[in-house]
């Protein structure tokens, strides 16, 4: 049966004139009738997918986790499913819900047209899909600028990461949750909704995107270069094992610090705290393949 969808394709990507031809192309050679529609700013995404949402079937969006991150709200609020063309450099949603990276393999899975509802995170009234963090990650979305991104792609990630750890110190946070109420220094905390953030690092090793619970880790290490030695734990979502690593799995937590710091969800800055964050059980359907955990 034709499917009618709205495509709405990251513009500000390197290839983003490219990607959206080919995506097009995909599309309809699944029998999927793209109306695509051009969105410049992140904040504009989700009203557009509302005001159009009578005249089609479902909500493509071409991007990565960002894009994806911005679209939340409104596939929320028009109740259409959500097709995801993984265009991105991270693409961890993707990875998470096991949609192919390729652009045929992406369309088929809209085409099949199984879905699967996933849970959604918030933090002070914003969404994320993957991770919600304070610290060396908001450090990290902060220095990453567009440009870095259009002109470096992933080594544009590794050469501002390398930047940000050499300049990396501990600060003091309370972390508020039900099972718990502790003082730290740490060097990060953060706070998962899916299963895989910063380009395929495991939340934790048990963590589900439908699991309707948030899964936190604080690093509370005295120095940043031994993030090198837990590199293989963190793929693998094990990290956790480590002393100088709290891990805590709850359905809210509230973060305070000594003074108000950014908080990046899903690679973007959206805002600081004191934080409050929650989870939002089966909040978005999407098309996804059969969940194999």
């Amino acid at each position: 049966m034709s499917r009618r969808a709205l495509l709405i394709v990251n513009a500000k990507s390197r290839s983003g004139a490219a990607q959206r031809e080919m995506a097009m192309e995909r599309l309809e050679a699944h029998g999927i009738e793209p109306v695509h529609l051009e969105c410049d700013r992140r904040e504009d995404l989700s009203p557009l997918i509302v005001k159009n949402a009578k005249d089609v079937d479902c909500a493509i969006v071409g991007g990565g986790d960002g894009t994806l991150n911005a679209a939340a709200f409104g596939v929320i609020e028009s109740g259409l499913p959500l097709g995801i063309l993984p265009l991105g450099t991270a693409n961890d949603l993707a990875r998470t819900l096991g949609i192919p990276f390729d652009l045929d393999g992406a369309a088929q899975v809209i085409a099949d047209g199984l879905m699967r509802q996933i849970d959604l995170g918030i933090v002070n009234g914003e969404p994320f899909f993957n991770v919600a963090s304070v610290g060396l990650s908001a450090e990290l979305a902060q220095q990453l600028t567009r440009d870095i991104k259009r002109r470096y792609g992933r080594l544009g990630y590794a050469m501002v990461a390398l930047k940000v750890l050499a300049q990396a110190r501990p600060f003091r946070a309370t972390i508020r949750s039900e099972t718990e109420n502790v003082r730290v220094r740490t060097l990060q905390i953060a706070i998962g909704n899916g299963r895989f953030y910063g380009g395929g690092n495991a939340v934790e090793q048990d963590a589900a995107i439908d699991d309707e619970h948030l899964d936190l880790y604080s690093l509370e290490l005295k120095r940043a270069w031994k993030l090198a030695l837990m590199a293989r734990s963190f793929r693998h979502g094990r990290h956790g094992a480590w002393r100088e690593v709290r891990a805590v799995r709850a359905k809210e937590f509230d973060i305070r610090t000594r003074r108000p710091r950014p908080i990046n969800a899903d690679g973007e800055i959206v805002t600081q705290t004191p934080a409050h964050f929650s989870i939002r059980p089966s909040a978005v359907t999407v098309f996804a393949p059969p969940d194999k955990s």
